[in-house]
């Protein structure tokens, strides 16, 4: 291994760019050339793509995004666009690909491995959390607790008011935000995409609270359980309160990577470096208890990732 290749895909997350510094000063580090293509998967079709050394990834582990840039591409699912990208390996000397991302990125590099035979290692970033084989992704912990601020803010004006307030997060399949956000913010309920929920029961919670004199309602939903709107329409019309409603969307992706993520993204990249030297070919880094782990793509993309049903549980306890 003389040359290795990384890219960041689909949707951006905090600390992609610490993970981008990891690769290229571990693989530097031990003699390697690293080649940084930009755009995602586009970017591989397109040859976009230029060497990167130390220099290159100087002071950007503090930053948010990925200095790569990330897109979707279309033309990548198919085998004429992987063929294209396959050719660019070539011209480029390319002899292993380290790409960055989550589920829909890791399909497409597991792809690419089995019709050309590079070698790839993929490390997880999304901030949803949600890649089986490893306990937490790139960009989680930030997320989480850019909801958590959120949160703060809003329950001062909560209280002043007398209002409740519904905050919809980001998880369109999965509930590990709105799970973490709102069990650390203190939430009353908590929607997510992976338990039935009833209005009935959430109505009845808060007219409790109200009378036994809370002066505000904190309610998080996953934007795959319910839209905030519809959420906060349902409760009004069946119980009287007035409901504001705010949706983060895309501010969860963005801002500085906390500490937590930071080392994370260290960490994996780093590894990745060192599967790919020791043979690696069809790989994901990730984190089991406690430490560095590697786990075959296909049982990363085979498997899913559930909730912590306790921790489900203890929050709908807490919020009596």
């Amino acid at each position: 291994m003389q040359r290795v290749a990384l890219l960041t895909s689909g949707g951006d997350a905090p600390g992609m760019n610490a993970c981008i510094r990891a690769v290229v000063r571990k693989a530097v580090y031990h003699g390697l050339e690293v080649i940084g293509i930009k755009r995602g998967f586009n970017g591989f079709i397109e040859a976009d793509m230029e060497p990167m050394n130390l220099s290159s990834v100087a002071d950007i582990v503090q930053r948010g995004g990925t200095i790569l840039r990330t897109a979707r591409s279309d033309q990548f699912l198919t085998p004429e666009g992987r063929a294209k990208a396959y050719e660019n390996t070539k011209r480029f000397g390319i002899q292993g690909l380290i790409v960055i991302g989550g589920d829909g990125s890791f399909r497409g590099a597991r792809s690419f491995y089995l019709e050309h035979n590079l070698p790839v290692v993929g490390v997880p970033a999304t901030i949803d959390n949600d890649i089986p084989g490893t306990n937490q992704t790139i960009g989680f912990d930030t997320a989480v607790n850019t909801a958590i601020e959120a949160i703060n803010k809003i329950r001062d004006t909560a209280t002043s008011h007398e209002r409740a307030f519904i905050i919809e997060v980001m998880g369109r399949h999965s509930g590990f935000i709105a799970l973490a956000a709102g069990l650390a913010g203190g939430a009353e309920s908590i929607l997510i995409p992976e338990r039935p929920f009833s209005y009935d029961e959430i109505c009845e919670k808060l007219l409790r609270g109200f009378r036994r004199g809370k002066l505000h309602s904190i309610i998080v939903v996953a934007e795959g359980a319910s839209g905030g709107l519809e959420v906060g329409r349902k409760i009004k019309e069946s119980t009287g309160i007035d409901t504001k409603v705010t949706i983060l969307g895309h501010l969860q992706r963005g801002g500085s990577p906390s500490a937590a993520d930071r080392i994370l993204a260290s960490r994996l990249g780093a590894r990745a470096v060192e599967l790919l030297m020791n043979g690696a070919t069809k790989m994901m880094v990730g984190v089991s208890k406690g430490e560095i782990a590697a786990v075959n793509l296909d049982d990363a993309l085979t498997q899913a990732k559930t909730i912590d049903v306790e921790m489900y549980h203890l929050a709908n306890i807490l919020s009596l």
